[in-house]
C-alpha cells in the first residue's frame, strides 16, 4: 500500500466544477491557450491553486481549439518542441508575475496519447521543459514512452494513471472513440484507484491485470459527476489513511 499518492486535474479549460474541485486534489495542469483557456483563465487558476495550496503546471497541447486538442496532428520534432516551448512560455510569465512557479507539465489531449507511444516526440517535449527549467516534473503516461524521454533528458519523471478511464491490455488507455473508455461510476472508479494503490495494478477493460505503478493520479474536472469523483475518491483515499500530496 502506498502511504501518498499525488491527485492531479486538468484546469483553466472553462468548467464550472473547476472551483469546487480544487480544494481536494494536489497538482493542477493548467491549460494554455492552444486548446482551451486565455490570460484570464490562466489568473483564475492560478489565484485558486494559490488559495488551496496546490501545485501548478503547464497542459500544452496541439493548437487545435476547435477539437479540444483531442486530435492528432502531423509535426516534425523540431515543431513540437517550439509549440510546447511557446506553451511553457506563456504560462511561465503569467505565473512569475503572480509570484508563482511551475512545477510540472502534463501534455494534453491526442499530444498525451501520440507521446506516449512514440519516443521522439515524448522527447521532444521533454528537451522544450528541460531548456526552459530542469526542475520541473514531466507528467505522463505511466509506463511508457515519457518515462523514457524523462530519462534521457534528466528530468524528473512523474508516471501517471487516471481514476476515470479504461486500459487496454498493454496498460494504454482505451481511445475515446471507443464506447467503454470513460469510467462513469464513481464506485468502480474508487476501487480502481485503491487496487492501483494497494496491489500496483489495474483491471484492462477485458479483464487482464496489468502492473501499474504511478506517482501521480489524474481525476477529470469535464464529467457531469468530476465533483463527486474527486471528493469521494479524495475521501476514500483519507479513510485509507493515503496522504494526498504533490510529487
Amino acid at each position: 500500500m502506498k502511504s501518498w499518492i499525488d491527485l492531479n486535474c486538468d484546469m483553466g479549460e472553462g468548467y464550472d466544477s473547476e472551483t469546487l474541485i480544487m480544494p481536494f486534489i494536489s497538482s493542477a495542469n493548467i491549460a494554455c491557450g492552444y486548446h482551451a483557456g486565455d490570460e484570464q483563465t490562466m489568473i483564475r487558476t492560478i489565484s485558486l491553486a494559490r488559495k488551496y495550496g496546490v501545485a501548478i503546471g503547464a497542459h500544452p497541447s496541439y493548437p487545435d481549439k476547435e477539437n479540444f486538442g483531442r486530435k492528432a496532428m502531423t509535426m516534425s520534432d523540431e515543431e513540437v518542441y517550439k509549440m510546447v516551448t511557446d506553451q511553457l512560455r506563456i504560462l511561465n510569465e503569467i505565473a512569475a508575475d503572480m509570484g508563482m512557479n511551475l512545477h510540472h507539465v502534463k501534455p494534453h489531449g491526442a499530444l498525451y496519447n501520440v507521446a506516449a507511444t512514440e519516443v521522439n516526440v515524448a522527447i521532444a517535449i521533454a528537451h522544450a521543459i528541460a531548456d526552459m527549467d530542469a526542475r520541473m516534473v514531466l507528467y505522463g503516461l505511466a509506463n511508457s514512452a515519457f518515462a523514457i524521454a524523462a530519462e534521457k533528458t534528466g528530468l524528473r519523471f512523474c508516471g501517471e494513471a487516471f481514476a476515470d478511464r479504461t486500459y487496454t491490455d498493454d496498460g494504454l488507455l482505451t481511445p475515446r472513440s471507443e464506447p467503454h473508455a470513460l469510467i462513469e461510476k464513481e464506485e468502480i472508479a474508487i476501487a480502481q484507484v485503491l487496487q492501483l494503490l494497494e496491489k500496483g495494478n489495474i483491471t484492462s477493460w477485458s479483464g487482464k491485470k496489468v502492473s501499474l505503478q504511478a506517482d501521480t493520479i489524474c481525476i477529470h474536472g469535464d464529467g457531469p459527476h468530476a465533483v463527486d469523483f474527486a471528493q469521494k475518491i479524495h475521501d476514500a483515499l483519507k479513510a485509507k489513511g493515503i496522504s494526498i500530496k504533490t510529487t
